[in-house]
């Protein structure tokens, strides 16, 4: 039988936003995709950490116009194709077809994952774009797996052509992943994806696992960079894949020394911290706690003087999800207030 093909998709310039505060120069861009590109993966996402539309006084603003990321990217891809992410309530329809007009021809559409039914207008429009259209259930350690496959249903019936499995906390363990994939294989006709991040330390091993129950594509980035103790690393899955890939049965288009040179040469001297699993970073997935709440948290920390790990916790134990970084001041005004309570 011969090997399945596995797309590989390049999330470094888009979670790795939230790890730079959303400051990747235009420049930094085009040096990694230049690199990815020349490493024949798949897909490359380009985007604000929180989708098109992101920049804001809640977020964070990007340093450069999102069309100018784009459009620099889309200029130096030869076989890489270009995609981008989009949170209803965030990003628009005028975002969309911005960002189609400037070379995007992959849309991920990325809800909460009990919350499929937003997305349909944003997949409806993908597909009538001509856009490879996708759904991206985050933060899916949280959702009963009956109630997973019922909202990638919905998300497929839009017209996805592919439905993601989302640990955007890092807290899958490897009975999580594989059960939660091959749930979504057996349940749908379209493909299922997996993204996860390293809090646990299980972003390769996850992925890993996601591929061995039939994942059709994994996200990766260059170097993990990503929000928290940052994603899946990109050389080491490569690396992983071809050490295993009689036994996985899949063959994936990348080169591993281009990697291995973009990460080394590139992302990590763009680093502004170490991207790795430090104390607060194992909170996120211990708390079960969305992934780019780790700077907001500190940054909270700092400024009200109390444990960015308590902030976390009580984030988790209240079920905060994206979108509600707002709730993480009101979290840290609480914890200071109740540490000078007499």
């Amino acid at each position: 039988m011969s090997p399945r093909r596995l797309i590989l998709h390049d999330v470094t310039l888009r979670d790795g936003m939230h790890a730079l505060g959303h400051q990747i120069t235009v420049e930094q861009m085009v040096a990694v995709a230049r690199k990815i590109d020349e490493a024949g993966v798949d897909l490359i996402e380009i985007s604000h950490g929180d989708g098109l539309g992101g920049g804001s006084l809640n977020y964070g603003f990007s340093r450069h116009d999102e069309q100018d990321y784009l459009e620099a990217v889309a200029a130096v891809l030869t076989t890489t194709r270009m995609g981008v992410l989009l949170l209803p309530g965030i990003g628009t329809a005028d975002d969309l077809h911005m960002a189609h007009g400037a070379g995007a021809r992959n849309v991920r559409v990325a809800t909460h994952s009990t919350e499929a039914d937003i997305s349909r207008q944003h997949i409806e429009l993908g597909r009538k774009l001509g856009m490879d259209t996708v759904g991206f259930l985050m933060m899916a350690h949280r959702t009963p797996i009956e109630r997973l496959v019922a909202e990638a249903r919905k998300m497929e019936s839009y017209g996805a052509h592919c439905v993601y499995v989302v640990d955007s906390a890092g807290a899958m363990d490897l009975h999580d992943a594989r059960t939660r994939v091959e749930a979504l294989k057996d349940a749908l006709g379209c493909q299922v994806g997996f993204h996860n991040h390293d809090n646990l330390g299980l972003g390769v091993a996850n992925t890993l696992v996601a591929i061995e129950a039939g994942a059709d594509r994994v996200d990766a980035s260059l170097a993990g960079l990503g929000a928290g103790a940052g994603n899946c690393k990109l050389e080491v899955l490569v690396a992983a894949l071809d050490r295993g890939k009689q036994r996985l049965g899949v063959e994936v288009g990348a080169r591993l020394y281009p990697l291995i040179d973009a990460a080394d040469q590139i992302v990590r001297p763009m680093m502004q911290r170490p991207v790795q699993i430090d104390g607060r970073a194992l909170v996120l997935g211990w708390a079960g706690v969305y992934s780019s709440f780790l700077i907001h948290a500190e940054r909270a920390a700092e400024r009200f003087g109390v444990d960015a790990r308590d902030i976390l916790v009580e984030l988790g134990r209240r079920g905060m999800v994206g979108g509600q970084e707002d709730m993480i001041v009101d979290v840290a005004l609480a914890l200071a207030a109740a540490r000078s309570a007499p």
